[in-house]
């Protein structure tokens, strides 16, 4: 059974998984991974939630005010011996649950071409490729998403 626990970037299973998703995001990016990191921090993330089967972490995803109205999705992941499991699912339908209980009304989020699976993902959970935005929008290997909540 998956459980869902809302925390901040201090939790210890949360920072674990990150070093997980970044030494993938090395590999995966290449040369374009300096450029990524610099965005990727986790130092102030006040919106995070982690999944659990049994004690332990096998999935996190955070998201951070991107304005007044949207929140932008950060630090997507799951363990690999745990995928196709629907656990990046769960993980966002909470963050977006969380953000309709803050009063936000949207989410965006980037992820990179190359990551097939996780575009294939974001689309399947409704979200529509718009325009790079911000530090992305000149980046050809990013792909930004946008989803309504409300």
């Amino acid at each position: 059974m998956i459980t869902l626990k809302r925390t901040t970037s201090t939790n210890t299973d949360f920072i674990a998984l990150v070093k997980e998703l970044d030494a993938y995001l090395k590999i995966v990016d290449g040369e374009d991974h300096s450029f990524y990191n610099q965005y990727n921090g986790i130092e102030s993330l006040e919106n995070v939630v982690i999944a659990y089967r049994g004690n332990v972490a096998v999935g996190c995803g955070a998201f951070q005010s991107y304005n007044n109205n949207t929140v932008e999705i950060k630090r997507m992941y799951s363990n690999p011996n745990y995928r196709n499991q629907g656990i990046a699912t769960k993980v966002l339908k909470e963050l977006e649950n969380w953000a309709k209980e803050i009063n936000y009304q949207n989410c965006i989020l980037e992820t990179g071409k190359r990551q097939v699976e996780a575009v294939a993902f974001y689309q399947k959970c409704s979200y529509q490729i718009i325009p790079n935005y911000g530090q992305y929008a000149q980046m050809e290997n990013s792909v930004c998403f946008e989803k309504v909540l409300r």
